[in-house]
């Protein structure tokens, strides 16, 4: 008996189906959490990581929204939360426009 071999599309969906846009959604807010916390450590680069927090916050939320499956939404959730910390360290340190407003 020749039985249907099921394919995964992708490493998030594990519904079987592709979703390309929460898939780039998850990996654009897991570089941007990365990116702001890394960043949020030196304090002379506060504009970078609050920038990137902000972006990381609006893309995982958005992302959230959006997201079908358990894996998506768990990227999402931490590179939401590192988002936050690097943006709330980045705004602590200068913010998002140096201390200019």
């Amino acid at each position: 008996m020749a039985q249907a071999v099921r394919r995964q599309t992708s490493l998030f969906a594990t519904d079987g189906k592709p979703h390309p846009l929460q898939d780039t959604l998850a990996a654009a807010t897991l570089v941007l959490g990365a990116l702001a916390l890394i960043t949020s450590l030196f304090h002379h680069l506060h504009l970078l990581s609050s920038w990137a927090g902000l972006l990381g916050i609006l893309t995982g939320g958005y992302g959230q929204f959006i997201s079908v499956t358990t894996r998506e939404r768990t990227a999402l959730v931490i590179g939401l939360g590192a988002s936050a910390v690097g943006f709330f360290l980045g705004m602590a340190h200068g913010g998002l426009f140096g201390g200019v407003f």
